[in-house]
């Protein structure tokens, strides 16, 4: 069945799956249990790749957590020991300073999720330019957050925020928490994507603003996302793929068109992405305690 473009998801791990890489260079796939979790960690170290999968080039971990609300708070340790192991494998090694950057909406819940990660985490860059000694006896390392919010709150592009943060804060590291699209309601609040790659704030609903990036920015940035929508045209779409419906008319393409202007999220939203935030916060705070 031809995509006809209708196909949206911010996760590597569903952009591979229309794709066969047995023949392809570039692109370095694997999956496995820990604790478990369903893990796949992808690496794409191509041009080729690259265009391919329609993912930039680097690498992609995706921790497949199961409806985090319903767990117990053994399982969701679980979670936070895996992210954090990933994050501390992701981010470069040394005294660190990091700036965490919660993007989204804070007032639209499935947008939510960046700025309610950086509610949950423990600043210090300020404890270490007031009182060195606290800072020491705290532990944890070098750590300032912001939640720029989006342009049609404060009026500026995200990136132009987050460049002013780190002219000042000067951070060895950028790391960006986003809500994300996915193919598949499977995922909705169940996924967590960490990756090297940076970010498109706005990409998976179609209002792609200015790429986060080492390039744009001058400092290594990990992005770290969790689904919290599906374009409802890519919904029906695969829907159709698995009722096994090969070909779409053009009365019907015509509605798939007219559904990329509308997003399908979880009922239960709000409990998703306030559990979800809380596991990155807690991931976040775990990766970056000094021993």
């Amino acid at each position: 069945m031809v995509e006809y473009g209708f196909i949206r998801t911010d996760l590597a791990s569903e952009a591979r799956r229309a794709v066969n890489l047995e023949n392809i260079r570039g692109i370095w796939y694997s999956e496995k249990e820990i604790s478990g979790l369903r893990v796949s960690d992808m690496k794409i170290t191509t041009e080729e790749g690259s265009s391919i999968i329609g993912k930039p080039v680097g690498r992609y971990v995706t921790v497949e957590c199961g409806k985090v609300w319903l767990l117990s708070d053994i399982e969701k340790e679980n979670i936070v020991s895996v992210i954090a192991e990933y994050v501390e494998e992701l981010v470069p090694k040394g005294n660190r300073t990091v700036l965490v950057a919660g993007l989204g909406n804070r007032d639209v819940t499935p947008d939510a999720l960046g700025p309610r990660t950086v509610d949950g985490l423990i600043v210090t860059r300020h404890v270490k330019e007031a009182d060195p000694e606290l800072f020491e006896r705290i532990g944890q390392e070098e750590i300032a957050a912001v939640a720029p919010g989006v342009v049609g709150q404060t009026g500026i592009e995200t990136l132009e925020l987050i460049c002013g943060a780190v002219d000042r804060v000067k951070p060895s590291v950028l790391i960006v928490v986003d809500a994300l699209a996915a193919r598949s309601v499977d995922r909705l609040g169940t996924t967590v994507q960490i990756s090297d790659t940076g970010i498109a704030p706005g990409s998976g609903i179609g209002n792609r603003r200015r790429e986060i990036n080492r390039t744009s920015i001058g400092v290594p940035v990990i992005a770290i996302g969790v689904p919290t929508v599906v374009d409802s045209s890519t919904l029906v779409y695969d829907a159709l793929s698995r009722a096994g419906i090969e070909e779409i008319d053009s009365a019907l393409r015509g509605v798939l068109e007219n559904g990329r202007n509308f997003f399908v999220s979880l009922k239960e939203s709000d409990v998703a992405v306030a559990e979800t935030a809380e596991l990155i916060s807690s991931a976040l705070n775990r990766a970056f305690c000094r021993p």
